[in-house]
């Protein structure tokens, strides 16, 4: 994950473009394999302090333009900000833009604060993503679409000129119509935030497994992806750390990699606590180790 939210800069400001940058490439030359940006527009705490955060697909766009090698994604893009078409169409050009190295992360939205400061329905939130998902999945595709939904109405809408290749889409999903969503039309799927493998990840797992029964689609047809937290307790915290961060030796985090790889796990994408150049270098090492 790279730095965009309110708290993740140097001492805990807000970051620079000069330090998303920074981080990016830091992240591409250790040898990692993919950058990925969260999408809100702000967020609200129970203690009722409001944060924000820059833009994700500006940010994802600017990106692409400093790194050569990195898969670039968002974790994810809210359904509920951005039109369909839009989206699709924001997606092909990107992908034009970086040579093929876009991942469409995608998701429901669940943060009602940002969508009531902002205007936005919080009704029915899984049935639009559900026409929403269809018409973006089926454009990035190369089809022509055409849906008279509840919530979305397009007709014989196609991305021209069209993707130069199929854009592997990801959807985050816990719940069953958001697994069963994912099953039926993601390449790749994504379940946030843990620490060590424990029963509460083989849970998360499973379930997607039973969605894929659900749909008939074959488990190996959808990569897992699952969210870690990882924190360098040898430097300084500028916020209160996680309390299910991976806190041990580059070592242990190695050992962690390989216990998500023997569960089928395909891609790891790590929050890092604190959001530094030596966090991220730390990570590459873990790779390395556990690459063998």
């Amino acid at each position: 994950m790279l730095p965009v939210g309110d708290t993740d800069g140097v001492d805990g400001q807000t970051p620079r473009w000069a330090d998303i940058r920074g981080f990016a490439e830091t992240a591409e030359n250790s040898g990692l394999d993919s950058v990925w940006l969260a999408d809100h527009f702000l967020y609200k705490a129970p203690d009722g302090q409001t944060y924000g955060m820059h833009e994700a697909w500006t940010l994802l766009s600017a990106v692409a333009a400093v790194t050569n090698r990195v898969e670039l994604g968002a974790m994810v893009l809210c359904g509920s900000f951005r039109d369909p078409g839009l989206v699709a169409k924001m997606a092909a050009t990107l992908d034009l833009v970086s040579d093929g190295r876009v991942v469409l992360g995608v998701g429901a939205g669940w943060h009602d604060p940002e969508y009531e400061a902002f205007g936005l329905p919080t009704d029915h939130r899984v049935g639009r993503f559900a026409e929403w998902l269809e018409i973006v999945a089926r454009l990035v595709r190369g089809e022509t679409v055409s849906l008279d939904g509840k919530y979305h109405v397009v007709r014989e809408a196609v991305l021209a000129p069209a993707p130069e290749r199929r854009i592997p889409i990801l959807i985050a999903a816990r719940r069953p119509r958001m697994l069963d969503l994912t099953a039926q039309w993601a390449d790749a799927w994504n379940t946030a935030w843990f620490g060590p493998v424990d029963n509460r990840v083989r849970g998360r797992l499973g379930d997607f497994d039973n969605a894929l029964a659900r749909v008939g689609r074959p488990g190996n047809e959808v990569a897992k992806t699952v969210g870690i937290t990882v924190r360098d307790v040898d430097q300084p915290a500028p916020v209160e750390p996680s309390r299910n961060a991976i806190d041990g030796s580059v070592e242990e985090l190695a050992k962690v990699m390989k216990d998500y790889e023997a569960l089928g796990v395909e891609h790891l994408i790590a929050g890092l606590e604190p959001m530094t150049s030596r966090s991220v270098e730390r990570l590459a090492k873990a790779k390395q180790l556990a690459a063998g």
